[in-house]
């Protein structure tokens, strides 16, 4: 296996820290708000390489984190005037929420940073020591000149961060790339007994910590989306590298944006579209063949026609299956007798292993459902290909609940319905019959529907 690190900017030979085994930590959600589309290409994309580690023969543990104190949830706590830690619930429930929904499998541990905050200051207390860092009134500061490799993940050097800096008359920090490792607790904010005063800690610090205490001094995978590559995962590796003088992590993994008219999509921007708002309009899987069609590290642009295609070709997975009553023989034991099935995993496998190409997986897969479908095929080869499909495709996070996909498609057919609805008063529209395109608007809005129209079309959701 060959996987792309970005701290080297090349693929490298994957080799695990122990043989068999493989520890990977991804930045989870720091829990102010419901996550956007965006932030479940992370989510989807390393649930898949937990997933084809597994199928490999690996043993896996995923670390997902919870930030559940930090600036936002502040913020965010002083808008809806409830104390931080039920926003920090609130947040977490529905984080848990929506990664079912979207049929994410949970990581094996997620632990909250307010669990950890005595081993916060530990590690803070270990670098004020050695110099790695300083005090100014109540609050302490990495310092990033005493840190020779800094940039070394990102790229970035200490003379272009102070050139481009726009730093205040009355800063504190003696580089204003310096990052906070604990702030100062201000009147009404969330705190904790320190040797520097009350105060919490700085979100970089939190990923270290938590990352070290459940997968060991150094671990296999790091992951997350590149907006973290600076300055998060360069802060991590600062933290981890200046305490123990070990790497933290082996392997860097980035995932690229999801990008809106050629902008991030992202909370500050204000241009995201919530996961659960997703769902009403698409089913998990859609969502799923949406972003692993292409690879993960290329920006994907979110694109109403592609996700009606990736619907489509979901759907099209599933009827091939139907078509041959999968059904009555998933449990049957077939004979192979041209090996058919070691040579598609075989080049699956190929694939994966190559940096995680699921593109070339799933195209992999319509090239198996094409036997499934070919009429001129015998039965017992389309029930071989049968099998694949779904075995190669459970890896990618497909057909995890195909029992009720193929025995109850009341949700396909009424989306499917709906936009036959839409069709249908686009066509009255042209026809300039406004009263009976209104009928089937209002129509569908008694039903909770919401119909929106937009210079690229209609669009639809469910009221909630």
């Amino acid at each position: 296996m060959r996987i792309y690190n970005t701290l080297t900017n090349k693929k490298e030979d994957f080799i695990p820290v122990k043989q068999g085994e493989v520890k990977m930590y991804v930045c989870g959600p720091t829990v102010y708000n419901y996550f956007h589309i965006g932030n479940a290409r992370p989510l989807i994309f390393f649930d898949v390489v937990k997933k084809f580690f597994e199928y490999v023969g690996n043993k896996v543990t995923l670390v997902r984190n919870i930030t559940d104190i930090d600036d936002k949830l502040i913020k965010r706590s002083i808008e809806e005037k409830i104390p931080v830690a039920e926003i920090a619930e609130k947040y977490t429930k529905a984080f848990f929420q929506d990664c079912e929904a979207l049929e994410i499998t949970p990581a094996d541990y997620h632990p909250r940073a307010t669990e950890y905050i005595d081993d916060m200051i530990e590690l803070i207390k270990k670098l004020v020591d050695t110099d790695y860092a300083y005090e100014v009134n109540g609050d302490v500061y990495f310092s990033v000149s005493n840190f020779k490799n800094y940039g070394k993940l990102s790229g970035k050097k200490l003379e272009d961060l102070q050139a481009g800096a726009r730093v205040k008359a009355n800063d504190q920090k003696k580089h204003p790339a310096d990052f906070t490792l604990w702030k100062r607790a201000k009147p009404g904010e969330p705190k904790w007994e320190s040797p520097w005063g009350e105060g919490r800690p700085g979100w970089h610090t939190e990923c270290v910590v938590m990352s070290r205490s459940l997968l060991g001094e150094t671990f296999d995978i790091h992951g997350g989306g590149i907006d973290l590559i600076f300055p998060h995962h360069e802060n991590e590796i600062a933290q981890a590298e200046a305490s123990r003088n070990v790497k933290l992590v082996n392997y860097w993994m980035h995932n690229g944006y999801l990008n809106i008219e050629g902008d991030k999509m992202s909370k500050s921007l204000d241009n995201f579209f919530t996961a659960r708002d997703i769902l009403q309009k698409y089913d998990a899987e859609t969502i799923r063949f949406f972003f692993l069609s292409k690879h993960y590290r290329s920006p994907i642009d979110f694109n109403e026609d592609i996700l009606k295609e990736s619907r489509q070709a979901v759907k099209n997975f599933y009827n091939c299956l139907r078509s041959v009553d999968y059904l009555s023989f998933k449990d049957e034991k077939l004979n192979d007798p041209d090996n058919e099935r070691k040579a598609n995993r075989d080049l699956f496998i190929k694939f994966m292993n190559n940096d995680f190409n699921t593109a070339k997986a799933i195209a992999l897969l319509f090239e198996i459902a094409s036997v499934v479908r070919n009429n001129d095929e015998p039965l017992y080869r389309k029930k071989i290909y049968s099998h694949l499909l779904v075995e190669l495709g459970n890896v990618l996070g497909f057909f995890m609940n195909i029992e009720q996909k193929l025995s109850n498609d009341l949700s396909d057919i009424s989306s499917d319905l709906i936009e036959l609805l839409i069709g249908y008063r686009i066509r009255l529209k042209k026809d300039k019959n406004w009263e009976l395109a209104d009928e089937i608007r209002n129509d569908l809005k008694d039903l909770g529907i919401v119909l929106k129209d937009t210079p690229d079309g209609t669009d639809w959701n469910i009221e909630k």
